[in-house]
Parts: structure tokens; sequence; C-alpha cells
């Protein structure tokens, strides 16, 4: 009964073929219900009893009943084929697209205005996709999904971090956001170059938006990097610039939720080419739900195209 020093195992197909001889007690009818031969059903149910040494089935010539000991292996092969039942259709809802949970990390200067968007797109058209989200600054989110905490992130790019593939979703430019009197207040066309001579406030270290803000300012030939007030959000900013701090920059998806906060604020637009920043999901390269999230991706983008963005093909 043993190979080596392993016991024999029996197979589903023998447990399949016994549990329906156990049922009908009959080996034609048994048969039929699974789609099997009956000389093979026969030779699976031998096979059996000889795999665990038992004999299960009385068998005369009018009739076939269950030994004793076949009457207490019938209840452990049910059992047996129940769960591995159980396993086929675990496998077939892990196997569904858009079903158990998604870990989606975002940061702080998109949560707030992206959100309401991707969490109606995941309602209604991925019902059964459990979407847990997480708010967390660049650097937190790029470790977090390196050592798998998250799944799926939604940042500003390029990350040019090894093992992470970006899959973009749009460009979208940045507004001026000043107090009331200032002179660059509600203007169109502002030169780049005007950011030499602003006293511009920053998010804290740490925000993506900040390095963003930075590097639109040595562009436009600035060599000091504006330090004296930072925030730790857009909100607390916006307050600032009101209060006549100075002014800052605000990405256009967050226009329309922070300047509705103050009546003390005007928006001034640079000229063409505005400086953009670029939104993205970003994934680890190979993930294995990579076609679930490139699906997502691209419902993702039909569904922004209403906010003030320039949405992105595939392959920008």
């Amino acid at each position: 009964m043993t190979v080596g020093n392993k016991r024999r195992q029996p197979s589903l197909a023998q447990l399949r073929a016994f549990a329906a001889v156990a049922e009908h007690l009959h080996f034609r009818d048994a048969a039929g219900a699974i789609g099997m031969s009956q000389p093979a059903l026969s030779g699976a149910v031998s096979a059996l009893e000889e795999t665990l040494g038992v004999t299960l089935l009385e068998r005369t010539t009018r009739k076939v009943l269950l030994s004793p000991e076949g009457e207490r292996i019938a209840v452990r092969a049910k059992a047996v084929l129940a769960e591995v039942g159980a396993l086929m259709e675990e496998a077939e809802a892990v196997r569904a697209p858009f079903t158990g949970v998604l870990r989606l990390g975002v940061i702080p200067t998109v949560a707030p205005y992206l959100l309401p968007t991707v969490l109606r797109l995941v309602h209604e058209r991925y019902p059964h996709l459990d979407l847990q989200v997480h708010e967390e600054q660049t650097a937190s989110l790029v470790d977090g999904l390196a050592n798998g905490r998250l799944d799926l992130l939604l940042l500003a790019v390029p990350l040019g971090v090894p093992g992470v593939a970006e899959l973009p979703l749009f460009d979208e430019d940045f507004v001026l956001v000043t107090p009331l009197d200032h002179w660059l207040g509600g203007r169109e066309g502002i030169p780049r170059e005007a950011l030499r001579e602003l006293n511009l406030l920053l998010l804290d270290e740490g925000h993506c938006l900040r390095d963003q803000a930075l590097d639109i300012c040595r562009e436009a030939g600035r060599e000091d990097a504006p330090v004296t007030t930072t925030a730790a959000g857009l909100s607390t900013l916006v307050q600032l610039v009101a209060g006549g701090l100075g002014v800052t920059l605000l990405p256009r998806t967050a226009l329309k939720v922070e300047i509705s906060r103050s009546s003390q604020l005007l928006t001034g637009y640079f000229t063409d080419p505005a400086p953009t920043r670029r939104v993205a999901l970003a994934m680890r390269a190979g993930a294995a739900r990579g076609a679930e999230y490139e699906e997502l991706a691209a419902a993702l983008r039909q569904a922004l195209r209403p906010l003030p963005v320039r949405v992105l093909d595939r392959d920008a």
C-alpha cells in the first residue's frame, strides 16, 4: 500500500466515482451522473478500495450496498469533494478581474481632487472590487509598492524608480493663486519669468508638489529657493495666500475645491506652454494583475475627461 515511504493517496476521480456510487447505489446510474463509463467507474472504485485497503461496497447480482466502512468513508469523500469544489470557486473568483482587495496609494495633492471620480468609477463599474485607499507622500507610497503593502499608486510622475511601471493618465497645468490685491491676480498670459521675483509659498519637504514648484522656479531662472513659509497641505497653503503672505502654484484639478474656500483669492494663468505635471497610475513591473490595472487606467482616462486636464494616450 505504499510507494517508498509514502502512503498512496486516492485520486479525485476515484473519490468522485465512489461518492456517485454511494449516492445512487447503482453503477449504471452513478456512471451516467458523472459522465463516466460504467467499466471506468467500477475500476475507479476498485482502485480506491485497493489504495485505502478497505472494502467499500458489498456487491451482489441484484444491488450494491455500502459496507459499514464504506458508509464512513463516503461521508469523508463527499466532504473532500465539497472542499475541492469550494477551492475551484475561490480560484475562479481570484481569476475574475476586479474582485478581491485592491490597495491604492494616493498622494495628498491628488487625493481630494481625483478620488471622487475614482470612487464613483469603481462603485459603478467594479462593484465587487474591495478598494482600500491609503493617502501618503510619494516616498512612502513607492516603498509600500515595493514591499507589497500597496498594489497600485495614483501620483505625479515620472518616478524614475527601477521595477515600477507607470500608466500615464493626464497632464495638467499649474496656475498662480494670488491675493485680491496682487498685480498678477486674474491675469492671463503670465510669463514664467514672473516667478523669479514672487514670494512663493510652498508645501513642506516630502511633497512632490514642492519639488515640482521648485523645478518650475529654476526653469524660470530663479536661483534661490523660497522657504520662508511652508504648509502641510494645499488647503493651508491657499489660506496663507488669502491672508496676504504670498502666492502659490496649484494644479488645475485642485483649483475648484481650494479657491472656493476663500473670497480673497484670484487666479492667474501662464502663457503657453504653461508649467505642468503628469499624473499616472504606477504598479510593480510584471505585476500579476497588470492587465487589470491597465484596463482600470483606460477607464479612468475616460472618467477624468470632464476635469480641466489633458487626458493622455496609453503610450504617452
